[in-house]
C-alpha cells in the first residue's frame, strides 16, 4: 500500500480533486474522520502534482456544472492512469461516466433534498448497509440529492448499484478497477450511512 511521509510518519492518503462543489471541504473532513489523511487539490491540478501526491484512492467532489456544457471540467486523465480506486460523487459520478463511456442527459426531473434510494442486485459498496427495507427485502437508503443531469447509460463493465424513487440511476460501479459513482452526497449528515459508505470504497 502506497503511504505519505508526513511528520515522518508514514499513513495512508487519499487525494480529492474539486470541481467547484459547496461539499467539498466536508468530503475531505469525512475522510479524515476515519483517519485518513486527505487533501484537496483543484481539478486543474497538473499531472505531475496528482502523481507525486502518491495517494491510495481519488475522490472526485460535485460541482454546479453541467457535464454536457462546452467548456465542462474533466477529471485528469493521469487520474484514470494511476489505478487506484476512485470515487465519483454526483458531478464526479458524471463526468467518470461521460470520460469512459456512459451518457449524462438533462434529467427531466431534477432532483434535491432528501431522497430514498433502492439498492439494486449485487453491489460492493452498498451490500453491508440499510436504512430501511421494502416490501420486497430490497435496502433503502436515506439520503440528500442536488442534481439537474443524471446518469442515463453507464460505461461498460459498470454495473448499476442503485436508484432513486425516480427510476434514476443514483449509484453504479465497475468493481474490477475499484471504480465507484455515488449520485447523491454521501458527506452531508442527511445522508444516513454516508461515513460507512466512504469507508466501505476500499480507498484506504
Amino acid at each position: 500500500m502506497k503511504k505519505l511521509s508526513v511528520n515522518n510518519k508514514n499513513i495512508d492518503t487519499i487525494l480529492v480533486l474539486d470541481f467547484g462543489s459547496q461539499y467539498t471541504q466536508l468530503i475531505a473532513r469525512r475522510v479524515r474522520e476515519l483517519g485518513v489523511y486527505c487533501e484537496i487539490y483543484n481539478h486543474r491540478a497538473s499531472f505531475k502534482a496528482i502523481k507525486d501526491f502518491n495517494a491510495n484512492g481519488i475522490i472526485l467532489s460535485g460541482g454546479p456544472d453541467s457535464v454536457n456544457e462546452g467548456r465542462a471540467a474533466r477529471a485528469p486523465k493521469i487520474v484514470f492512469d494511476l489505478k487506484v480506486p476512485i470515487l465519483g460523487i454526483c458531478y464526479g459520478m458524471q463526468t467518470m461516466a461521460v470520460q469512459l463511456g456512459g451518457k449524462v442527459d438533462t434529467s427531466d426531473i431534477r432532483e434535491f433534498g432528501y431522497a430514498q434510494v433502492t439498492v439494486e442486485g449485487r453491489s460492493s459498496l452498498l451490500s453491508k448497509i440499510k436504512d430501511h427495507v421494502d416490501n420486497e427485502n430490497k435496502a433503502l437508503l436515506d439520503v440528500w440529492m442536488s442534481h439537474g443531469d443524471k446518469v442515463q447509460q453507464v460505461p461498460d463493465g459498470w454495473i448499476i448499484t442503485s436508484k432513486s424513487d425516480n427510476d434514476i440511476i443514483s449509484s453504479a460501479e465497475n468493481l474490477n478497477l475499484k471504480l465507484y459513482g455515488v449520485q447523491f452526497h454521501l458527506e452531508v449528515s442527511h445522508t444516513l450511512c454516508g461515513s460507512i459508505t466512504v469507508s466501505y470504497t476500499h480507498l484506504t
